[in-house]
C-alpha cells in the first residue's frame, strides 16, 4: 500500500479499531446473537434474557447496530443475514469459537511492547490453558477449516494416496474432508491427548468414524509411528523454530512409502518477510504466545522440504484465508 494512504484520519482509525473488535468479541461472549435468532426483540426482553442492565445492553446493541451486524426497528433488533449465517449457535456455519479464541488473545496482545523489549511470550501456550479456552481455540480451528477445506481438498489432490497422517490435526476437519473428497483415503489424526475428546466427537458426529481414527502423541517427541502415503500439516509449523520445523518434517518423510506427498499449509510471507499484512502481523502473534514460534516464507518452507529429501517442490494454486497457502513435496520413488 502507498505510504501517501496513511492520513490522519487513517491512523486514528486503526489505532481504535479495538474499540468494534471487542464490541464484536463482547456481543459473541453474550451469544447476543444466537438469544435474538430469527425473531424481533426490544432492548428490555434482551437486557432481561442476558442478566444485563438494560442502559448496558442498549448500549452494545446499538453499538453491533452502528457495526452492521443487527437492524434496529421501532420493534427491536433484529439479526442481518451475516449474523445469522456466522455469529449465531444454530448456523452451522458459526463463527464464534474462533472469535472467542481471538477474545482470549487481547490481553497479550495489549502487552506487545513488552514482548517486543524482551523477545519472550507473554502468554501461556494453548496446551496449558484451561478448558474453555482450549475449547475455543480447537473448535475456533474447527470453524475455519469448515469453510475452507472443502475450497482446498480438490487442489491438493490426494487421488493417488490410500493412507493419510493429518499432523497435529485437531478436530480432523480436514482429515473429513479429504476423505470426502477422495473415496479411497482412510486418515490417521495424530494430536495430543486432551485433543482426543474433541476430535473423535467431530469425526463420529461427521459420520467418518468409519474411515478416520485418532492416535494421542506429540510430533515433537520420537518419530511418527506407521506408514502413510500422505501427510498433512496445517498451521503446525509456525509454532515452533526453524530448527524444529526442519526435525518435525524430516519425521514426516520418514514415515511416507516412497512416492508420497507432503503439504504444508500455512500463512506465507513473501520472500522479504514484509508481507502479506496478516502473515506479518500472525508473525507478531507468535512472538506473543510461543518460545521460537513465527510465520515463514516460501523461500524457507520450500527449503525445510528439500532439505529433508523431499523433490518435486513447490507452491499450489491456491490462497485461503488470510493469505495461507500450500507447498507440496513428494519423497522420492
Amino acid at each position: 500500500m502507498d505510504q501517501a494512504d496513511w492520513t490522519p484520519q487513517r491512523i486514528m482509525q486503526t489505532s481504535g479499531a479495538y474499540w468494534a473488535t471487542c464490541a464484536l468479541h463482547a456481543a459473541v461472549e453474550l451469544d447476543l446473537f444466537s438469544l435474538i435468532g430469527e425473531r424481533c426483540l426490544d432492548a428490555a426482553t434482551v437486557a432481561r434474557q442476558m442478566k444485563a442492565p438494560l442502559d448496558a445492553a442498549t448500549r452494545l446493541l446499538d453499538a453491533v447496530t452502528a457495526m452492521g451486524l443487527l437492524g434496529k426497528s421501532e420493534h427491536g433488533y433484529t439479526n442481518t443475514e451475516a449474523s445469522r449465517t456466522y455469529l449465531s449457535t444454530d448456523s452451522d456455519r458459526y463463527l464464534g469459537y474462533i472469535i472467542r479464541h481471538h477474545h482470549y488473545l487481547v490481553g497479550s496482545w495489549a502487552q506487545l511492547p513488552e514482548a517486543v523489549r524482551s523477545g519472550k511470550p507473554i502468554r501461556l501456550p494453548v496446551r496449558e490453558k484451561g478448558a474453555r479456552e482450549r475449547e475455543a481455540f480447537l473448535m475456533g480451528m474447527f470453524n475455519l477449516a469448515m469453510q475452507l477445506a472443502p475450497r482446498l481438498a480438490p487442489i491438493v489432490d490426494l487421488s493417488a494416496c490410500r493412507r493419510l497422517l493429518d499432523l497435529g490435526g485437531g478436530p480432523g476437519t480436514y482429515a473429513i474432508h479429504f476423505c470426502r473428497q477422495y473415496p479411497q483415503l482412510t486418515a490417521t489424526v495424530m494430536d495430543l491427548p486432551t485433543t482426543r475428546p474433541f476430535a473423535e466427537q467431530t469425526i463420529r458426529g461427521m459420520g467418518m468414524d468409519g474411515r478416520i481414527d485418532f492416535m494421542a502423541g506429540d510430533y515433537l517427541l520420537g518419530d511418527l509411528p506407521g506408514a502413510f502415503d500422505a501427510v498433512w500439516m496445517s498451521h503446525i509449523l509456525h509454532g515452533e523454530s526453524e530448527s524444529a520445523c526442519r526435525g518435525i518434517i524430516a519425521k514426516a518423510f520418514g514415515c511416507l512409502d516412497p512416492g508420497g506427498v507432503a503439504v504444508i499449509h500455512e500463512f506465507i510471507l513473501n520472500d522479504g518477510m514484509d508481507g502479506p499484512l496478516f502473515p506479518a502481523l500472525f508473525s507478531l502473534n507468535m512472538l506473543l504466545g510461543t518460545d521460537q514460534g513465527r510465520a515463514y516464507s516460501e523461500r524457507q518452507l520450500a527449503a525445510m522440504l528439500t532439505g529433508a529429501g523431499f523433490v518435486d517442490v513447490g507452491r499450489l494454486d491456491f490462497t485461503g484465508t488470510n493469505d495461507s497457502g500450500l507447498i507440496r513435496g513428494r519423497k522420492p520413488d
